[in-house]
């Protein structure tokens, strides 16, 4: 396989975001895309000048013509859309959350192993170079041990569309699942699944979380500090705060990009950048496509196992402040 054939199924603003991202990827190319409609696939197969493009996702998910498909429809269809895709032999890279809940998540990864192909959460933020950079930091405990998180990720609308994707129940809405889920994946990423922890939210108008706190605890003293809003505009930032120095991931933390880094016993403070080259989505569509080209089944950077945790850790805050979707 010398390039990937990827498939987008949908044409919101995800689906655009991962089109331009594939621009900057050296093993892959877009060749198709699946709507629920013929005219909106048309549309964007001619703004993105895309060779095919189908009416339905099952007509995506059977094309001969990809070997990958990126998911970007609502929360509500990942479960859905992801078993279509793998049943039919095609890898898929889904974008955050994984899916609504864990027993979704679960029938996702069972259901990859039973056709033994290639699944992997769409969590972008963690594959930019930055945040490779701050793995090994942490890796080589250039900091020392972890002792303290803080991460955030608020913003306020423009305008509030109680049936949109936002503020809809019917559609998963609220600040946990859409923003609230960078925080804690990274949260996971550095410090590994929480001992405990405790929490408390803003219930809307319309039922859903707009804003969540969220503390976690670990047996060695660590905690982690998080906050998710869609009713304000947040810092978005990480701090990190080890025993011998401390990490400071700039706004946007979801984007990573630049970052300060103290050494307390050196009484060094460096400034590092590293700008994306695309926007951001080429990182992980890239390495996406080398797991895919080296006939692997997973990912090391987001692995089954740690997005089945996360979104179990999910429901059990939903579970503490008393939150279910029409659905469940």
């Amino acid at each position: 396989m010398k390039k990937i054939r990827w498939g987008i199924l949908g044409t919101g603003r995800i689906a655009r975001a991962f089109a331009e991202g594939l621009k900057n990827t050296s093993n892959g190319y877009l060749n198709a895309v699946g709507s629920r409609s013929e005219k909106s696939a048309h549309l964007f197969a001619k703004e993105w000048n895309i060779e095919h493009f189908f009416g339905s996702y099952i007509e995506l998910a059977k094309s001969t013509s990809i070997d990958a498909v990126y998911i970007a429809t609502p929360h509500t269809e990942h479960n859905k859309n992801a078993i279509i895709c793998l049943e039919h032999g095609k890898a898929v890279l889904c974008e955050k959350p994984f899916a609504v809940n864990a027993s979704q998540v679960k029938q996702m990864i069972q259901k990859a192993k039973e056709e033994n192909m290639l699944l992997m959460e769409g969590m972008w933020s963690r594959f930019p170079p930055l945040m490779e950079k701050v793995r090994n930091i942490i890796a080589n405990h250039e900091i020392g041990e972890i002792r303290t998180i803080h991460a955030d990720f608020g913003f306020r609308p423009e305008t509030k569309n109680i049936e949109g994707r936002l503020f809809n129940p019917k559609l998963a809405g609220g600040s946990l699942l859409d923003v609230g889920i960078y925080p804690v994946s990274l949260s996971f990423m550095l410090n590994g699944k929480p001992d405990s922890f405790v929490t408390d939210w803003t219930i809307g108008e319309t039922g859903v979380d707009e804003q969540a706190s969220i503390i976690f605890k670990y047996l060695n003293g660590s905690m982690a500090v998080l906050h998710s809003s869609i009713q304000s505009d947040t810092g978005q930032e990480a701090f990190i705060s080890g025993t011998e120095g401390t990490i400071r991931i700039h706004k946007q933390c979801w984007k990573p990009q630049s970052m300060t880094l103290s050494k307390w016993k050196t009484d060094e403070t460096k400034e590092i950048e590293i700008p994306f080259i695309g926007n951001g989505f080429n990182y992980e569509a890239e390495h996406f496509g080398e797991l895919l080209i080296e006939g692997k089944k997973e990912s090391p950077i987001m692995p089954l196992s740690e997005s089945l945790e996360i979104i179990k850790t999910l429901d059990e805050i939903r579970n503490k402040w008393g939150l279910s979707y029409p659905f469940e």
